[in-house]
C-alpha cells in the first residue's frame, strides 16, 4: 500500500469523513522523483467541532504517528466542520511553493 493510500485509509477509519483529500505534493519539493514525503491533507468531519486549530492538528497527528515518525516528512493541514467546508465553497487553500533546504539537494 502507498503511504498515500495508508494516510487515506486511516483517516478514513477514524475520522469517517464528508470530505477527504491526500494530495501527494512531493513533486513540488526538493526529492527524488516518486517520493511519498510532502502532502496536502483536506479532511472535513463532524469530530472536529468544538475543537479548535491546534486540537485538530493533534488529532490529525496522532492518526499518523506512524507515518510521521518515518516516511512523511510534511503535512499541510486543513481540518474542516462541514459547516466551515460549505461555507469556503468546498476549497482548501493551494500550498506554497517549496522554499529548498532538502538533503537531496547539494
Amino acid at each position: 500500500m502507498t503511504i498515500q493510500a495508508t494516510i487515506e485509509a486511516k483517516l478514513n477509519e477514524r475520522l469517517h469523513p464528508l470530505h477527504l483529500e491526500v494530495v501527494n505534493e512531493s513533486h513540488m519539493h526538493s526529492v527524488p522523483a516518486g517520493s511519498e514525503s510532502h502532502f496536502k491533507v483536506l479532511v472535513v468531519s463532524e469530530q472536529f467541532a468544538g475543537k479548535n486549530l491546534l486540537a485538530r492538528h493533534r488529532l490529525i497527528n496522532e492518526i499518523l504517528a506512524e507515518q510521521l515518525a518515518g516516511q512523511v516528512h510534511a503535512l499541510a493541514l486543513h481540518p474542516l466542520t462541514p459547516d466551515e467546508w460549505f461555507d469556503k465553497g468546498g476549497r482548501a487553500p493551494d500550498s506554497p511553493p517549496c522554499h529548498g533546504g532538502s538533503k537531496a539537494v547539494g
